[in-house]
């Protein structure tokens, strides 16, 4: 289903009077005004099929109702996201939980619902039903050849899906590593991962990227082939100019400085962009800007700083997706609090006064640099990012829109009380 523009206008119309006060009052004093919210406005983040549908946990998943039950009915739920906020413009597709049966006519639908595909994820995490052999004691990095083979075969046809729908990267995450001292060799993992991951990169079409992800635990708690930020690196520098470093904000042990992991990898070109998310001690999965949303903050400051520095486009050079999934929240009402959450922690960090900040670093001025910083996320950017969202037909308010229409009573009535989403 779609919300009807008229709709969106209506609920804007109704709320367009205390909206213009509050914008007004933050706008008076932003000199770069037009250029924040044409920034806003061009930024898209992909949403991934599988946070469609309810998460859950080792113990258990709470399904919700009205969950989309095909790729189809996924692509109609981001373009309902995508017509209330006007900034979830992508899908980003795990395969094999989300195979394609006719590309092109995906690739039609989503187009008309606005939506192109971002990233797709290959999947050696899991065992499926028709594979030969199993990935209990990993994939890529696995002892027994044919099942490395298996799962390089699998990353492959992943790219072929992907090039179908018009995708530009691949992204693997490997849940490979571990449980106990002793079960493996530790450069003898490193190396065949490594030989794997060249058979990859050696499919990639000549315009696509691969991005390699990591985490620093689960499944395997004693060690992960690609454990940290440095091996992943490590990984994408030694495989070419297509390889790249994933970011994943959960996946990091507590207290890692992101902001200075990220800061380094834009250094180095070796940055493939974002899956956020929010987490209190692990890989949470939580809702965007829900735990520590200065870090968040703090982490898009070095990345406009950085892009900026670089020449780069803002919305298109570097990847944006949410990986956020949940037990007890509607997944819709989810991410589209994440969105928002994403959006006000780039306008703040648009704020920035970059000049005045690097004046300050240059002389020390520790407290200057400090004041600086919060001056921008302390100023509430709620209403700029609404109006970017208002003059692109998107809603001031989407998720009280979203309630009001009973948004998700009518996806149960069309999908029924027990309709669980494939994937998680």
């Amino acid at each position: 289903m779609l919300i009807n523009k008229q709709l969106i206008e209506e609920q804007n119309s109704s709320l367009l009077a205390n909206h213009k006060r509050s914008f007004e009052f933050v706008a008076e004093g932003i000199n770069n005004l037009e250029e924040v919210i044409n920034k806003l406005v061009a930024f898209q983040i992909a949403i991934p099929s599988w946070a469609l549908g309810t998460g859950g946990t080792r113990f258990g998943r709470f399904s919700g109702s009205g969950e989309p039950r095909s790729l189809e009915e996924k692509i109609e739920d981001v373009g309902l996201l995508h017509a209330l906020n006007q900034s979830s413009g992508a899908i980003s597709l795990h395969i094999p939980w989300d195979i394609p049966s006719d590309a092109a006519a995906i690739k039609s639908l989503a187009a008309q619902y606005g939506l192109k595909f971002d990233a797709v994820n290959s999947n050696t995490f899991q065992d499926q039903p028709s594979q030969e052999h199993s990935y209990k004691f990993g994939s890529l990095q696995h002892v027994d050849k044919a099942i490395r083979k298996q799962a390089i075969d699998h990353n492959i046809e992943v790219i072929k899906q992907g090039v179908a729908l018009g995708s530009k990267a691949l992204t693997v995450w490997l849940a490979d590593g571990s449980c106990f001292p002793g079960q493996l060799n530790f450069r003898g993992a490193w190396q065949r991962t490594y030989e794997s991951l060249q058979e990859i990169y050696a499919a990639l079409p000549d315009d696509w990227k691969v991005f390699v992800e990591y985490k620093a635990f689960e499944p395997n708690f004693y060690s992960m082939s690609v454990g940290d930020w440095g091996q992943s690196y490590l990984y994408a520098s030694k495989l070419g100019p297509k390889a790249y470093t994933l970011v994943d904000l959960g996946h990091h042990l507590p207290n890692a400085n992101i902001e200075q992991i990220v800061s380094l990898l834009m250094m180095e070109n070796k940055l493939a962009g974002f899956h956020f998310n929010d987490s209190k001690y692990g890989d949470d999965d939580l809702t965007v800007g829900s735990i520590n949303p200065y870090q968040l903050f703090l982490i898009f400051n070095e990345l406009v700083e950085g892009m900026d520095a670089k020449g780069m486009n803002h919305a298109t050079d570097l990847g944006w997706m949410i990986d956020a999934s949940h037990n007890v929240k509607d997944p819709l009402e989810d991410l589209l609090q994440s969105i928002e959450a994403i959006m006000i922690a780039y306008a703040q960090a648009l704020l920035v006064d970059s000049k005045a900040l690097k004046a300050a670093q240059e002389i020390n001025d520790v407290v200057a640099a400090q004041e600086i910083l919060q001056t921008a996320y302390r100023t509430d950017v709620r209403p700029i990012v609404a109006e970017a969202r208002r003059i692109t037909g998107g809603a001031i308010k989407p998720i009280t829109l979203f309630r009001e229409q009973q948004v998700r009573k009518q996806l149960v009535k069309a999908r029924g009380e027990k309709s669980t989403a494939t994937g998680l």
